[in-house]
């Protein structure tokens, strides 16, 4: 017999009742019932339940041994009476009568619990994180992000995808979120760089005659934490294509997506192949977010033609005087909720840098409220049609700004859908949001600057650059969301140096600042580039929305916390003053805060970072 286990804890069946098997696991639980003692052995599989009579020798060994505690036990496979059953295990048929126990190791007082639902705070159990893996729901959550990392790797070969490793230690990029550095001991006062992306170099292979790449690939920012963000480190499905338009890349990665969501969604309903394509313009009008969640049924409306003019003075004098428009958001059946409801949504309004939040009621006697009352009965029954409203719906604006006025919009749009209820469940609703503007123009300067990513493709190529308006050009590049979570941004990529240089110096940089910062890849382009595509979708938000998750943090098996901590392993943390000689590197730290009563010491190289 096996040393430590014949069988899994999730393996035995009725049809194994009599034999002697031998089982190693966890103690999850133990029940005293007097002259019987029962322990729930849990591994990886699953649990057994194991039964000890009191005249055992081994009784006082299971007794004495904490929750958490390793064991081995050999004993006979035992059917369970009928009224004891448990149909919730797949075990549960079934336990085992030990006739031996061995001790493995043993287990300290748990600073929480393994066994149960109770809920700790973030902090404990990322400190003692390899406790918190063996809880149930976050156990399945890692196995299930393995296993859809498995599905997607198999769907992209069956694509013609071939995987290969981009390098870890790079160039710093002068572009986008901010680069972890890493010293050089060789070359004195020179940095490396965890790439934030493999994304020159997923170029380069395309430049190198490589048709069709993936990879699982790990990349490094140094920004801040959200709720569908880690800080630090998070893994994407980078891949990308030679020789393709955006209609190829759409056509090769969507039953990727759609396969693996179909593969684990368990009864929820996932969008087929092809998914919607949603233009920017149109994303931002109707949904107020070029992340649109479909799930929501409520559409945004452009009314400002009503109330131009009109005599509700607030709306009008913004549109005639600082060129803001006006977003209706509908509210259906809301007539009936009372003035408090709406009260809160103003306060709600104000609290997210709003003046206040309009609304209309169309009761059954007719429209109220104070834009009712002021904008004129027949401009009231004209945005009552356009926006297919009846008795007993009611309708929110939102005015200013084009673009802030469409954010807004899309706050409220979001906000009234959770206060009616009326967010879809049991779904993952895709889209593309496709037509990108390659430039916008900044506010607060008036200069032209790049909107997305500099290195898309223009629409129109060299062309639209000198001849079109920069405002009015589109870029191939487009985005892949969920649930109105943004799994991926990708373009058909720009692979001639002379758009490149257009490109660039429309939005005010020169060609040697091109030139000096990204004279790599141009480089590579002047020897021959291939017209070139791809994306690369976040595998942790792919499972955090698979396994029905509000944090990524709960998808992942050794996350830092929000302030970008690993608690268990303490990092970041100080380092020798010998390491930091042989690196030729000195401190110049901030002077530390006045300390608090009873606070304590921060070591130097604490602060390092």
């Amino acid at each position: 017999m096996h040393a430590f286990r014949t069988h899994t804890c999730g393996q035995l069946r009725r049809s194994d009742v009599g034999q002697t098997v031998r089982l190693s696991g966890w103690i999850h639980r133990k029940r005293d019932h007097g002259n019987l003692l029962f322990v729930d052995l849990r591994d990886h599989y699953g649990l057994t339940q194991c039964v000890a009579d009191v005249s055992s020798d081994i009784f006082p060994v299971l007794e004495g041994a904490r929750v958490e505690s390793v064991i081995t036990v050999t004993g006979r496979v035992i059917a369970r009476s009928e009224e004891t059953i448990n149909p919730r295990l797949p075990t549960g048929d079934v336990e085992i009568g030990v006739d031996a126990v061995t001790v493995q190791s043993t287990a300290d007082v748990l600073p929480l619990q393994v066994a149960g639902d109770q809920e700790y705070p973030e902090d404990l159990r990322l400190t003692y994180r390899f406790l918190d893996l063996r809880r149930e729901q976050v156990h399945r959550n890692i196995v299930l992000r393995s296993r859809v990392i498995t599905a997607i790797r198999q769907r992209m070969v069956e694509q013609g995808f071939l995987e290969y490793q981009t390098p870890i230690l790079t160039a710093s990029s002068p572009e986008g979120a901010r680069d972890f550095l890493v010293p050089s001991r060789l070359h004195p006062g020179r940095f490396y760089a965890l790439p934030q992306a493999p994304q020159q170099f997923k170029q380069l292979l395309m430049v190198s005659g490589f048709d069709r790449y993936f990879q699982i690939a790990p990349c490094f920012r140094d920004e801040d934490s959200r709720a569908d963000r880690s800080p630090g480190e998070f893994y994407q499905l980078d891949f990308e294509m030679s020789f393709v338009t955006q209609d190829d890349v759409f056509n090769a990665i969507e039953p990727v997506l759609a396969g693996v969501f179909e593969e684990f969604a368990e009864g929820r309903a996932v969008t087929p192949a092809p998914f919607p394509r949603i233009p920017f313009d149109e994303a931002m009008l109707k949904y107020g977010s070029d992340k649109p969640d479909l799930r929501n049924p409520l559409i945004i409306q452009d009314v400002t033609p009503h109330f131009q003019g009109g005599g509700f003075g607030l709306f009008a004098k913004l549109i005639d005087g600082k060129g803001a428009v006006v977003r209706a958001i509908p509210a259906p059946g809301a007539a009936d909720r009372p003035r408090g409801w709406y009260d809160k949504l103003n306060a709600w309004a104000r609290e997210n840098g709003a003046g206040g939040l309009g609304y209309i009621i169309f009761g059954e006697d007719g429209p109220k409220g104070p834009i009712a009352k002021n904008l004129e009965a027949d401009r009231v029954e004209a945005l009552r049609g356009q926006m297919d409203l009846k008795a007993g719906d009611a309708v929110f604006f939102a005015c200013d700004k084009p673009l802030a006025a469409a954010k807004f919009a899309g706050l409220v749009r979001t906000k009234v859908c959770i206060e009616l209820e009326m967010l879809e469940t049991g779904v993952f609703k895709f889209c593309w949001t496709v037509d990108f503007p390659m430039f916008e123009r900044n506010e607060d300067t008036g200069q032209i600057e790049f909107s997305h990513n500099p290195f898309s493709m223009p629409q129109g190529g060299l062309e639209a650059l000198e001849t079109m308006d920069p405002l009015d050009i589109k870029a191939f590049q487009y985005d892949i969301v969920c649930n109105g979570v943004e799994l991926s941004s990708g373009a058909i990529r720009n692979h001639r140096p002379d758009i490149m240089f257009k490109a660039f110096g429309i939005a005010g940089y020169s060609p040697e600042h091109v030139e000096e910062h990204f004279g790599g890849m141009l480089n590579a382009f002047r020897y021959g580039a291939p017209p070139h595509g791809g994306a690369a979708p976040g595998i942790d938000r792919i499972v955090m929305l698979l396994a029905d998750e509000p944090n990524i943090r709960e998808v992942i098996a050794f996350p830092m916390n929000g302030q970008a901590q690993d608690l268990m392993m303490q990092a970041p943390g100080g380092v020798s003053a010998a390491q930091l000689k042989e690196l030729h590197i000195a401190l110049d730290l901030p002077k530390p805060k006045p300390k608090a009563q009873g606070a304590g010491t921060v070591t130097a190289g604490g602060d390092a970072g």
